[in-house]
């Protein structure tokens, strides 16, 4: 039995049934925590798959009309071509927060709207092949960095989840069973204190009463 070292009194008593009230209050609402996180986890993680997939084959593709454009004209061309970029991409990062988490968010925005900016070229000297690779490159740019989000998201939802679990699982099997136990002990007390007092009351009253008894009879 864990028990906790207190006074077995009716006033501890009443402390320790509203503790117990609220333990339990906010191991209901941890756990709804919990599992809520693990929810918003297995999508993030899902997520996670599914771009890592769609990047590496992404890349595949990209690397295939790379290897087509090399062949097709000299790599001084293609170094000469790919020199002096006209586009920008800037990533802004912000914050937002899920169910006390705070995650990232980065946005992805570019120097101009033009999407033909990724091309710092002219098409008469450069091959089909070259501008699928770069409006792949361009595409995938996109998609790493939302990979990086959701990954900093899921490592930062499962340090989360691990706390939480922790606290559910320490209000679970220590201080719950803890405050179980000693109400249970107090209560146990003090009946026996109750149950004494009585006993003690009982004794007294005969006592009163034999020597009433007595009394009658000698007058």
């Amino acid at each position: 039995m864990a028990v906790l070292h207190t006074n077995p009194t009716r006033m501890e008593l009443i402390n320790l049934k509203r503790k117990l009230a609220t333990a339990r209050r906010g191991h209901r609402l941890l756990k709804d925590k919990r599992d809520e996180l693990m929810r918003r986890f297995l999508e993030l993680v899902r997520e996670n798959k599914q771009l890592r997939r769609e990047i590496e084959e992404g890349l595949k593709e990209a690397q295939a009309h790379m290897a087509l454009a090399g062949a097709s004209v000299s790599e001084e061309v293609t170094n000469t071509a790919l020199m002096l970029p006209k586009q920008e991409m800037f990533v802004e990062v912000s914050q937002k927060n899920v169910m006390s988490v705070i995650l990232p968010e980065y946005d992805v925005s570019y120097k101009t709207a033009d999407e033909n900016d990724i091309y710092s070229y002219a098409y008469a000297f450069t091959s089909f092949d070259l501008d699928a690779a770069v409006r792949k490159y361009a595409d995938l740019a996109v998609k790493m960095v939302k990979l990086a989000q959701v990954e900093k998201s899921c490592s930062l939802m499962s340090g989360e989840i691990e706390k939480t679990r922790r606290r559910v699982n320490a209000l679970e099997y220590i201080m719950i069973p803890q405050y179980e136990d000693t109400i249970k002990y107090i209560t146990m007390k003090l009946d026996e204190n109750e149950r004494s007092a009585t006993t003690r009351l009982m004794k007294v009253k005969n006592m009163m009463l034999e020597n009433a008894h007595h009394y009658n009879e000698r007058g």
